[in-house]
């Protein structure tokens, strides 16, 4: 074997060695090579770093469009913190402008019950029935909408209350009174004397779409200030059976007791609606909940300030829609949209409209439902003539009536159901 064969196998082995070696050292002692690797990046980083240095202007600022910015920037030299930027789908924004103007409504009401027969104390029935008054008290919620003190609410929330107390987000707390009442809409109007009012920005609830993001605010069992949270499932509900004239926003944001009179609002903090817990109460389900739309309320309220009542047009009858079966049930010839209510000395009295007429045209038009009879009539200025199509059996004719201002106290119509 030659001198040069010899030098191969000695390399050769004290390479495979020496990398036996290095691999027990790096196994024993692995911090050996992580120093190692961390002094040369900090030599790599200061070369860099004296680099640039050296081609950098005397004013500091970069040399040209891809050029590094110096550390002097503090925009550039820290990156942004993230408690700084606003988190992606909060709506926080929305009800910090919104909840201080949402406001606790307590009503307290006499309410007079009549007492069990106490058969130790009238064995013989000889007494009359014996009564006593309690009172009640409930809890409901109100919008400051105006800073000079008005507050909306639900009119069932203060129907009948002998008296109104108000509390704000800041503890704040007024008695109220009543600037007006509504209840064919279910809105009332209340003020209150306090200064310095937060007042909610209004929409439009007009441009409300299925799908769109609402926030409801209001007290439900007690707890101020309660945000939920859910989208505009439908908009233009009626014939629910709760009032008149209805043309409710559907969201399935959870709205319970405590919540009626409280605020439907939009992610920008923008009242669209003023909600309604006894819709969903009395339909017994859950996910399905109720706002009067704030384009209604806006009107409603401008009467109520204006006149301290709203005024609509009325004939004096009420109407409901009779299907067939229930038509023959009452030994009628026909179903339809039929007169269940008439009041006496009414134009539709004066008129000979009876009981059991069905309504088939109003102003020239066919109704598909006794709401929209209702609607008509209300929206027809008093002091005008309409005309309505009548059948009665199989007959059938014309009766022109005299709209007139809606008696103060009269309702429309009553309710299906409550």
């Amino acid at each position: 074997m030659n001198l040069w064969h010899k030098a191969v196998i000695f390399l050769a082995g004290s390479l495979v060695g020496g990398l036996a070696i290095a691999f027990l050292a790096v196994a024993w002692r692995p911090e050996l090579l992580a120093d190692r690797l961390a002094t040369r990046q900090a030599a790599a980083a200061a070369a860099a770093a004296a680099a640039a240095g050296a081609t950098a202007p005397e004013d500091g600022t970069a040399a040209g469009p891809g050029a590094a910015s110096t550390p002097e920037d503090p925009a550039e030299a820290e990156p942004a913190s993230p408690v700084r930027q606003a988190p992606l789908g909060s709506y926080a924004e929305a009800v910090r402008k919104a909840a201080p103007a949402v406001v606790n409504v307590y009503a307290a009401r006499i309410v007079t019950e009549r007492l069990p027969r106490n058969l130790l104390q009238d064995p013989f029935g000889e007494l009359g029935p014996r009564y006593r008054q309690r009172l009640e008290q409930s809890l409901g919620s109100g919008v400051i909408v105006d800073p000079s003190g008005q507050v909306v609410t639900n009119h069932h929330v203060i129907a009948n209350a002998a008296a109104i107390r108000v509390q704000l987000a800041d503890g704040r707390e007024a008695d109220a009174t009543v600037i007006g009442r509504d209840p064919d809409t279910d809105l009332a109007l209340l003020r209150i004397g306090l200064r310095d009012l937060p007042a909610i920005e209004l929409g439009r609830s007009s441009t409300l779409r299925v799908g769109d993001v609402v926030l409801a605010i209001g007290n439900p069992i007690g707890l101020s200030a309660t945000v939920t949270q859910g989208i505009v499932s439908a908009t233009g509900r009626g014939q629910l059976g709760v009032a008149v004239f209805e043309n409710f926003i559907q969201t399935d944001a959870p709205i319970n007791v405590g919540n009626s009179g409280g605020a439907l609002i939009n992610t920008r903090g923008e009242l669209v609606g003023i909600n309604t817990a006894i819709v969903a109460r009395n339909l017994g389900v859950e996910g399905i909940g109720f706002a009067i739309p704030v384009d209604l309320v806006r009107g409603v309220t401008g009467e109520l300030v204006a006149r301290g009542r709203v005024v609509r047009g009325w004939v004096g009858f009420s109407v409901e829609y009779v299907d067939e079966n229930r038509a023959r049930t009452y030994g009628l010839p026909r179903g339809g949209i039929m007169i269940t209510r008439l009041f006496n000395g009414s134009p539709a009295a004066q008129a000979g409209l009876k009981l059991g007429d069905v309504i088939t045209a109003v102003g020239g038009r066919v109704p598909t439902s006794a709401q929209e009879v209702q609607v008509r009539i209300a929206a027809t200025p008093p002091g005008t003539a309409l005309i309505f199509g009548v059948a009665r059996g199989d007959l059938r004719d014309d009766a022109v009536l005299q709209v007139i201002e809606q008696p103060q106290g009269v309702q429309q119509a009553q309710p299906a159901a409550r």
